[in-house]
């Protein structure tokens, strides 16, 4: 499962396509989610612009998102803590799995 919330963590499974011309979600990539992002992966770069980017679209500070796994691999387990805000593209892939 791409998107998972349990209690008040939301977990997220993706597959993550750096140096694109912009930051998005672009779907489901077979169970993962797959983000662009426009940071190069080089010196973690791409890490952190992911999780800086993620916390800014969830509405939590960088400290409540935690990189779980991937560190230098394309698939990343994430883990936010109480997201305030659930963006449209992970809450139609909630509903879906429901």
């Amino acid at each position: 499962m791409p998107v998972q919330l349990l209690e008040d963590v939301l977990y997220l499974r993706i597959y993550l396509q750096p140096k694109a011309c912009r930051d998005q979600f672009l779907g489901q990539h077979g169970d993962a989610l797959k983000i662009a992002i426009t940071a190069p992966p080089v010196d973690g770069k791409a890490n952190a612009h992911l999780l800086k980017w993620l916390a800014k679209q969830c509405r939590v500070t960088q400290s409540q998102v935690q990189l779980l796994s991937g560190d230098s691999s394309r698939h990343k387990r994430v883990a936010l803590q109480s997201p305030r805000v659930i963006p449209p593209a992970l809450a139609q892939l909630l509903t879906n799995l429901t």
